[in-house]
């Protein structure tokens, strides 16, 4: 279960031929790639990239990004209004990818709302795959850590998974059509579900069909039911509940990542087609290829690691 995306609404801006766009979350996954594409927009004339903190080498990215766009770096707290307020001054348009994804329920739930929804143009999660993602680079890792074997969590699952490039260019999309004077009043206050021609298949699958090409394999031992770790999840939060006013446990997995983990979320992005003019520039193929590849780098860096530790 995922990170940013595939649901975008829109809300209603200030059309002109110069324009300018805030992206909250912009150090994140999504984030970063909708910023590269938007310094490519034209008439831009400038981008504001906000998150709570930046990586280093984030920020010298956005710094060294070749573009005649302004790009304007701001850390703050989103739910900071007085802040927020002054980073809108004089936008055009607010790409929102800032987003808070708590599957353990660690995090109050009013927080998440206000984060994820409250009063802002909203992107919510379902599972966005590609290159740098922070889930899929922590599972590869966990993987060549055990021997080249991959978790099994989520092997009863149905999903669309959307690679990270086309949910992005879904966002540039989005904010033309809110510069247009005849799109704009048609999906001002539309939402739309972002997908793309990759195959429907469980999680499990997908990080299996990104990585074979580097030999790592799903793990093929003898696994608890699902109804039965569903009954021991059940058991850990009532433990967890009972030591809460004594010590704070917080279960390694929980009946909600269990559901989520194996249900089915299917999408389909006609309405987006229809009105945003939205077809997924990189293919399943293209997608998985440039997937495989960054996790092949992965891969060597765990060889770097080892050889290293073995001199």
């Amino acid at each position: 279960p995922s990170s940013e995306s595939p649901y975008i609404t829109l809300l209603p801006v200030l059309i002109m031929p110069g324009w300018s766009c805030l992206v909250t979350g912009a150090g994140g996954f999504l984030g970063q790639r909708i910023v590269h594409l938007l310094v490519q927009e034209k008439d831009l004339e400038e981008v504001r990239v906000l998150d709570k903190v930046f990586r280093p080498e984030t920020r010298e990215e956005f710094f060294n990004l070749q573009t005649k766009t302004k790009v304007t770096v701001l850390e703050g707290d989103i739910l900071d209004a007085q802040y927020l307020r002054r980073a809108c001054q004089g936008i055009s348009v607010v790409i929102h990818t800032a987003a808070i994804i708590d599957v353990l329920r660690i995090i109050p739930r009013q927080t998440i709302m206000d984060v994820n929804l409250k009063d802002r143009d909203k992107t919510l999660p379902m599972y966005i795959y590609g290159e740098k993602s922070p889930i899929i680079s922590g599972i590869m890792v966990r993987a060549l850590k055990n021997n080249g074997i991959l978790d099994v969590t989520g092997k009863f699952s149905i999903v669309n998974p959307v690679y990270v490039g086309n949910a992005a260019w879904a966002h540039i999309l989005a904010a033309r059509g809110l510069q247009d004077p005849k799109k704009s009043p048609s999906i001002q206050g539309q939402f739309y579900y972002i997908s793309d021609d990759t195959p429907h298949q469980s999680y499990d699958d997908l990080n299996y069909n990104l990585s074979k090409d580097w030999g790592l394999h799903l793990d093929s031992s003898w696994s608890l039911p699902l109804a039965l770790l569903y009954w021991l999840a059940f058991l850990l939060e009532t433990v967890s509940f009972l030591l809460r006013p004594i010590y704070n446990y917080w279960p390694p997995f929980n009946r909600h990542l269990l559901t989520v983990s194996n249900s089915v979320f299917i999408f389909s992005y006609k309405k987006a087609e229809q009105d945003l003019g939205y077809q997924p520039p990189v293919s399943w193929e293209q997608a998985r290829q440039k997937t495989s590849e960054w996790i092949g780098s992965l891969v060597e860096q765990h060889k770097g690691t080892l050889n290293t530790k073995t001199e």
